[in-house]
């Protein structure tokens, strides 16, 4: 572990799906420095974890400066996750709305298990920021994207580590069309294109259906808001 934290580097939580690859270009405008984390919690759409290689190639491909700053990419396993929830993410079931007014897709407490995971990676790597992509604008209803449980967390991170943590959350009141522009304004039409043909959004893991916005059944919610969010960004250019 360091005993320092490196102030210009940063921890992106990075799925390998259109949010954690806008984020990892924002995280690179910002950090001279810049990991990424992905989670394999036994998610039915696990091939997002196979689309993060090509996208850290293509994103280290649009400038050489982003290639510069790409640090280490990591994995941590976390299979108990999905062995304690029942949900259509980590489940073969159709995605329907639950009694508590969420819907199935709600992996309970997941963010809050990935950005302690994040924390502890960072404690150890000298890291004092993490960014991750939750939003609180255009998302499923899950109470762990609001802002108030994130400053909550990192509240407590902070007390529990005895270490200053920041969590970056760019994404937090944008719409999913707003998220489109951003990935253009950091990246130009490059980015948004490696986004469309290689980042992973649907929740059923379906790559075999091309569409305008990218690759997926297109009637789960992932990608309903992801292609409504395209639809938006494409109209008010």
């Amino acid at each position: 572990m360091s005993d320092q934290f490196q102030p210009q580097t940063a921890l992106v939580l990075f799925s390998g799906g259109q949010d954690s690859t806008t984020c990892l270009a924002w995280a690179l405008t910002r950090f001279a420095r810049v990991e990424t984390l992905g989670f394999d919690y036994g998610q039915r759409h696990a091939i997002e974890l196979a689309c993060r290689d090509r996208l850290l190639d293509g994103v280290a491909a649009l400038r050489a400066d982003w290639a510069q700053k790409l640090g280490d990419n990591h994995t941590l396993a976390i299979p108990t996750l999905s062995e304690i929830s029942e949900t259509a993410l980590t489940r073969d079931v159709a995605i329907e709305m639950g009694a508590d007014g969420l819907p199935n897709t709600f992996v309970p407490g997941r963010n809050l298990v990935f950005l302690t995971f994040a924390a502890a990676l960072a404690y150890r790597r000298g890291i004092a920021d993490i960014v991750g992509g939750m939003c609180e604008t255009d998302y499923s209803g899950y109470p762990d994207c609001r802002d108030e449980s994130l400053r909550a967390l990192r509240e407590a991170l902070t007390l529990g580590m005895a270490r200053p943590f920041e969590l970056h959350t760019p994404l937090m009141w944008l719409s999913k069309a707003a998220t489109w522009q951003l990935a253009h304004d950091l990246g130009g039409s490059g980015l948004v294109d490696l986004i469309r043909e290689h980042s992973h959004t649907c929740y059923l893991g379906e790559r075999g259906a091309r569409h305008d916005w990218g690759f997926g059944c297109g009637e789960c919610p992932a990608c309903s808001l992801r292609a409504k969010g395209w639809r938006e960004h494409v109209a008010g250019k």
